[in-house]
């Protein structure tokens, strides 16, 4: 066998290798979805799970040429996707609200919605918070690692005022039994989650807001940036309107 021969066997190994390392890498059909019961963003219904983002998700993938199946999404506690995705490539977390505490953390596709973190107190018990350090003189339940808890802290609201718990079940349960003053969430969550655990939530209020934002996919530093071009690029073409201001992004989000 000539030199010339080898020469190009070897030119044309290589390039494949380098194809096939190049599409493993930035694939979207290929990347780990992270994501917790978070409704109606993301949650579990006749054990599927399901959600606006969800959808989002499949579609805006799907418009790229590269569609996420369901197969791909974990839901689990928050805490435990949080750190998976922080510490592993590949992977991209959601619905994850994007914070000066987070920016550095990972990088973002989105925005995939709005979002409020509020503080919600019973309405029996008159509470009255005017200044972040003021719900140091309550107990106040938070989820392990959630952008509640997480604000809370910066704000300067000692860690010792705070309860976490894996689920805002728990925690709902417990604001309804007195065993806590306070719930640090995103509203539209707390309340479903609230009737869920079968508390009404016109029991609650809201007694300060945290934070208003937005919810983005949340993707793991190491992984190729073509990831977060390729999502990012068919969220937007998802919310192309038309001529009457409609989108399937807006169809999307009025399901829920």
């Amino acid at each position: 066998m000539s030199l010339r021969i080898v020469f190009v066997m070897l030119v044309g190994l290589t390039f494949c290798l380098s194809a096939f390392a190049h599409s493993s890498n930035n694939d979207l059909r290929e990347i780990s979805f992270y994501t917790e019961s978070y409704p109606p963003a993301n949650f579990l219904q006749d054990n599927k799970i399901t959600g606006y983002a969800v959808d989002i998700l499949m579609e805006a993938s799907a418009l790229v040429g590269e569609p996420v199946t369901i197969s791909q999404v974990t839901l689990q506690p928050w805490a435990r996707s949080y750190r998976t995705v922080l510490t592993h490539k590949n992977s991209i977390l959601f619905s994850t609200t994007r914070s000066s505490h987070r920016e550095e953390l990972f990088d973002w596709v989105g925005p995939i919605a709005d979002i409020k973190v509020v503080v919600l107190a019973r309405k029996d018990s008159q509470i009255k918070i005017n200044h972040p350090l003021d719900m140091a003189n309550y107990k106040i339940g938070v989820i392990r690692d959630d952008i509640g808890e997480q604000s809370l802290l910066s704000l300067g609201v000692p860690r010792d005022s705070m309860q976490e718990a894996s689920y805002v079940t728990i925690l709902a349960e417990q604001l309804m039994k007195k065993r806590i003053d306070l719930l640090v969430y995103s509203e539209r969550a707390a309340y479903w989650w609230s009737r869920q655990a079968g508390v009404d939530p016109t029991l609650f209020e809201p007694v300060y807001t945290i934070q208003e934002g937005n919810v983005y996919f949340a993707v793991n530093r190491e992984t190729d940036k073509a990831v977060v071009e390729k999502l990012q690029k068919g969220l937007e073409l998802l919310k192309q309107e038309d001529e009457s201001g409609n989108s399937r992004y807006k169809e999307l989000l009025s399901r829920y």
